[in-house]
């Protein structure tokens, strides 16, 4: 007889996602998959084939419901400079809600990328050119509207705003305060004047 799911694979993913998301690839067990998803051992090596794809499944997943979603959404505002506000804004909002300390796990998969293969470490490649492209993309419509300084290097500052993103969501992890969060978020947005 056929093997047959007797699971939500979607579902599955998600809490599989939380156990990557907290602890990374390598430190993510198997027993812990286990114990998150609620699926035995055999139906998630059936379904998914290991931990390697699962975690590949939970990555594309996350990247594609919370990065991917969000930027469309700020890219929906037909406002440059607001689009870019507001994802500094959130990015500093969603940093100090993370009571756990989780950040992001496109930005916390970077850490573990030397380690990971290819296909892990284009993904995460893709997500920061994919953010980066956003910032420029915001740029230079701003620039072509009239609402942000011709003389700004969009490649460069689209560059600038990249970093100051992945610093707020890497030091909102540990004890950074407040208040230097908001002034990174601050001071990339003077970065479009």
């Amino acid at each position: 007889m056929p093997w047959e799911k007797s699971f939500d694979e979607e579902a599955a993913i998600d809490s599989a996602m939380e156990v990557f998301w907290a602890k990374g690839f390598e430190s993510a067990s198997i027993a812990d998959l286990i114990a998150q998803t609620g699926v035995n051992r055999g139906s998630l090596y059936n379904a998914f084939g290991g931990k390697r794809q699962l975690f590949v499944r939970a990555l594309l997943k996350y990247d594609s419901v919370r990065r991917k979603t969000m930027l469309a959404e700020l890219e929906a505002l037909d406002d440059p400079r607001r689009a870019i506000r507001d994802f500094f804004a959130n990015a500093v909002a969603n940093t100090l809600a993370d009571t756990e300390h989780k950040g992001c796990f496109l930005i916390n998969t970077i850490a573990e990328s030397g380690s990971l293969d290819e296909q892990v470490q284009d993904i995460v490649a893709n997500g920061l050119r994919e953010l980066e492209g956003f910032f420029r993309r915001c740029i230079e419509v701003g620039q072509a509207r009239g609402e942000i300084h011709k003389a700004i290097d969009p490649a460069a500052k689209a560059a600038a705003l990249l970093a100051m993103a992945l610093s707020i969501r890497v030091l909102g992890r540990g004890p950074y305060p407040e208040g230097s969060l908001r002034t990174i978020a601050d001071e990339a947005i003077k970065l479009i004047g």
